[in-house]
């Protein structure tokens, strides 16, 4: 019960909501593209994964200097298509869609730099 309880917490956001759509529409993605995509501060964004990850709804690798993440195997099937249905088709997801559609098409150096040049 209590993975059960970290799940529905975990997913009582919605950064983390819109994280995990974007996630369920790609294979994974590097922090500095979710941070793009959410424009909030990088620790901000981290913080959101970090949540995530300990409910086991996603899982990341390092490459490098990057961190890309992933939704988890284990993630419920039936949870994913509840929220892909209920707030796939939402202003605010199809304008996630479109931006990181741009967001992609970069380079995630690129993004890096950029997000590097934001900071005080």
């Amino acid at each position: 019960m209590r993975s059960t309880l970290d799940a529905i917490k975990a997913l009582a956001d919605g950064n983390r909501l819109r994280v995990v759509v974007a996630l369920a529409a790609h294979d994974e993605l590097c922090v500095c593209q979710i941070t793009e995509l959410l424009q909030l501060a990088t620790a901000t964004v981290s913080r959101h994964m970090s949540i995530l990850h300990g409910a086991q709804l996603i899982e990341s690798r390092k490459d490098g200097r990057w961190v890309y993440h992933r939704l988890s195997s284990s993630f419920p099937a039936p949870v994913l298509q509840w929220l892909v249905q209920s707030i796939g088709q939402s202003a605010p997801i199809e304008a996630d869609r479109q931006r990181l559609a741009e967001i992609l098409s970069c380079n995630t150096v690129e993004i890096c730099k950029k997000q590097k040049g934001r900071r005080p």
